[in-house]
């Protein structure tokens, strides 16, 4: 089964394999099994060509995959735009959302692990 250019495994349970959708979580899939009336634990080799079909058109019509990326970006560039706080934060990969960056934020800063020394330098002997 594809959706969107995207093949849904078909060794997983349909509820699960929806996630693969960038934008569909689990109670997204879950939500559109439900409004077709597919059972959560079904999976893709058990549907028929209609429900097939019928989850596509559903999904189709969710913002995911490349609009809903091309979205985030545009707030993001937007909060960039008008130097708001949160535009700072992601400008400068800080974390953004008022977590402590002494010790975490290994993430979004990389795994920066400088450490500082006595604070000396060593004297060279010539």
């Amino acid at each position: 089964m594809r959706i969107l250019g995207i093949t849904i495994p078909a060794e997983k349970k349909l509820d699960i394999g929806l996630t693969v959708l960038f934008g569909v979580g689990r109670k997204t899939a879950e939500k559109v099994l439900a409004a077709q009336k597919i059972k959560v634990g079904s999976r893709p080799a058990d549907l028929t060509m209609d429900q097939e079909n019928a989850i596509r058109r559903v999904i189709e019509e969710m913002k995911i995959e490349g609009n809903l990326k091309r979205e985030i970006s545009g707030n993001i560039k937007r909060l960039k735009d008008i130097k708001s706080y949160r535009g700072s934060r992601h400008t400068k990969k800080l974390p953004i959302r008022g977590q402590r960056t002494k010790t975490n934020s290994r993430t979004l800063r990389g795994n920066v692990r400088a450490t500082m020394a006595s604070g000396r330098r060593k004297e060279s002997k010539t």
